[in-house]
């Protein structure tokens, strides 16, 4: 059994250190920044107004930020690939660590599949008639040879496939602040956009939680920067300036983004409704591109689309193969996973998760909308169970370093405004949970199938953490007996 282990310690030590901070920077911001913020924008706006749209957004961000502060703070101090589960796992309990690490990879999984469908979808703007399965099986092979090469390889074309949308947005920003002041309409718009009929607030503080969850689900995936920090250069240093930097950069992008098109574009624009990844024309950057004059826009929205499609599915490959490998590594998965390429690549991982993400090839069953509609439902609530998850490991890694008498100075870095900004960003995730079925429930009674597909992520993740609890008998673990041994989390785990 021992030279099993030491087997499995030797694969683990494989992976190496290639992730520059360029790359880190990259990931997080490929990872946050998808369709939700070219196609969804217009139809926050519509319902909440340009005001509660921005303070829905801002309140996201803000846990979002204290989220990713959170996971710095672990993240610098045992780097390990699969940064949820090892958290989770070592902090909470055994179980919790299992729910942590398949209800992500579970995620993951399916969101690849959800990219797979949507970039077949987007391709049909240009090729109406082609085949949806064929578009699939060609990106997801080039998914799967980006991430069967060494990480530096995944970095590389990570960044370049970030880099487009950041140029994108920046030049919408221009363009739009261009547009604003008169310099592309000839006059100036100013805010009056702002003050129609209801706005700025449309629908009240209903509206504005209902925005909740939509921003909330745009911001998911900024998370990755630590599960790669397991394979970044200099952790302690690449990892916080990774957090800090990006989070303002995508809160720039999202919040200028909003008021730009909320400034251009009155809530009450039909072409807002219609936003969706299907109808890349009517996106709120096409719309203004093309106000501004810019008569290829809707194509060049199309092909930015499109690769922020393949950005977000290239990251999520990523990530999911690393924490099927963490969780190999624990005993958590099979053993098989957790093995390495001399390229320090988990392939087994790799490969089990691009064919779970085989799912795409139902849409040329049952139609592109139709699969893309039932995968996106099936992801529902598993990215706001792992912040909870991220949070809730936090206050127990910092009772823990209390307990056992540790000095803070030995944190390289430290989350800010701890522990109110760990709770707020606690609260906001549980009540996005909660709510996540509002819109089921109406006057004329309950609509039970909306619940299902709603709270569908919820007794998936209860049901593996009693499951594992009960087969395994775990205890949650004591905070004077938590394995709060710094440093590199990848060798000997």
């Amino acid at each position: 059994m021992q030279q099993k282990m030491g087997k499995y310690a030797e694969d683990s030590a494989k992976l190496q250190r290639k992730l520059k901070a360029r790359h880190m920077n990259m990931i997080a911001i490929g990872g946050a920044i998808g369709t939700g913020l070219f196609v969804a924008t217009g139809a926050s706006i519509q319902t909440a107004g340009p005001a509660g749209s921005v303070i829905a957004y801002a309140i996201i961000g803000l846990a979002v930020f204290f989220i990713m502060n959170s996971l710095g703070e672990m993240a610098t101090y045992t780097p390990v690939p699969g940064a949820f589960e090892s958290y989770a796992t070592k902090y909470v309990d055994k179980a919790f660590g299992f729910m942590m690490g398949w209800n992500y990879w579970y995620c993951s999984a399916m969101t690849i599949a959800v990219e797979l469908v949507a970039a077949s979808i987007i391709i049909k703007f240009w090729l109406p008639d082609s085949d949806s399965a064929m578009w699939s099986a060609l990106f997801l092979i080039i998914l799967i040879g980006l991430n069967l090469f060494s990480a530096r390889i995944f970095g590389e074309a990570e960044f370049w496939f970030a880099g487009i949308k950041v140029v994108t947005i920046i030049i919408f920003l221009i363009v739009g602040v261009l547009m604003i002041i008169g310099i592309f309409s000839g006059e100036s718009v100013g805010f009056q956009n702002w003050t129609i009929e209801e706005a700025p607030f449309v629908g009240g503080g209903y509206a504005i939680f209902s925005i909740l969850m939509i921003a909330g689900f745009s911001f998911i995936g900024v998370e990755a920067t630590a599960v790669a920090a397991g394979e970044c250069e200099n952790p302690d240093k690449t990892v916080p300036k990774a957090i800090n930097n990006v989070f303002w950069r995508i809160m720039l992008f999202y919040i200028g983004a909003i008021l730009v098109v909320a400034t251009l574009l009155p809530y009450t624009d039909p072409n807002l409704l219609e936003s969706s990844i299907e109808n890349v024309a009517v996106s709120p950057f096409t719309l203004i591109f093309e106000r501004a004059g810019l008569a290829i826009a809707a194509s060049l929205m199309n092909a930015v689309i499109l690769t922020s499609v393949l950005s977000c599915g290239n990251s999520t490959l990523y990530i999911a193969s690393r924490l099927l490998y963490s969780m190999a590594q624990d005993g958590k998965a099979p053993r098989f996973l957790g093995k390495v390429s001399k390229g320090g690549v988990p392939v087994f991982a790799v490969l089990i998760t691009a064919l779970v993400s085989c799912l795409c090839f139902l849409s040329s069953l049952a139609g592109d909308s139709v699969v893309y509609t039932w995968l996106y439902n099936a992801t529902g609530l598993t990215g706001f169970i792992t912040w909870l998850g991220i949070c809730i490991s936090h206050l127990r890694f910092r009772k823990g370093f209390r307990a056992q008498g540790k000095d803070l100075s030995q944190l390289k870095y430290k989350a800010k405004l701890y522990p109110i900004g760990t709770l707020f960003a606690l609260i906001v995730c549980a009540l996005v949970i909660a709510g996540q079925g509002y819109y089921a429930i109406t006057d004329s009674g309950i609509d039970w199938y909306g619940i299902l597909v709603a709270y569908i992520g919820l007794p998936i993740a209860i049901v593996l953490y009693i499951g594992y609890k009960v087969v395994n008998k775990t205890n949650i673990i004591s905070p004077k007996d938590m394995d709060l041994t710094a440093g590199d989390g990848i060798k000997g785990r």
